[in-house]
């Protein structure tokens, strides 16, 4: 069975107190989106630097990943990139929220990965700046059309008449 791609072993790195270890990996993240976004099936790449410090380890780097979603005004598809800078803890004895636990012989980075993509994923994207939204040839609104039959419910206010 082959190793999760974002679990480091971590012996060699507490040998040396103080050590740093430059690690480039990259393997895909299942399942990170959002309601018009989600990471593509392309590898995730983690540009990280492990340290440790203590009994703590501190990562630093970036998170690449490339995205998907349907544009907010046109809803054509669209995507791009996106990288996260990451700097976060993690120790034996994680607090919620604010560290991540740390294995007695190895770390796993694939909770950093896929909350720090899913916080980068836009929101709302769009085509491109200057997109005009749907297109009025493919999608008429009105044009030429009588008008909406008015509701026999609010016949009564169209014979008000203000002076």
């Amino acid at each position: 069975m082959s190793r999760p791609t974002f679990l480091v072993p971590t012996g060699e790195l507490f040998r040396h107190p103080g050590g740093r270890q430059h690690l480039v990996l990259a393997g895909p993240v299942e399942g990170v989106a959002l309601s018009t976004t989600r990471l593509t099936r392309d590898d995730v790449v983690a540009d990280v630097v492990l340290e440790a410090q203590g009994d703590t380890v501190i990562l630093s780097g970036t998170v690449t990943g490339r995205w998907e979603g349907e544009c907010r005004r046109c809803l054509e598809p669209t995507g791009g990139e996106v990288e996260v800078e990451v700097r976060e803890v993690f120790e034996p004895d994680p607090v919620e929220g604010e560290t991540y636990p740390l294995g007695r012989e190895d770390v796993d980075l694939a909770p950093v990965v896929r909350e720090a993509l899913a916080l980068a994923l836009p929101l709302v994207p769009l085509c491109r700046e200057d997109c005009p939204g749907p297109d009025p040839e493919a999608y008429p609104v009105g044009i030429g059309d009588a008008a909406p039959a008015a509701d026999p419910r609010w016949a009564a206010l169209d014979a008000l008449r203000f002076e």
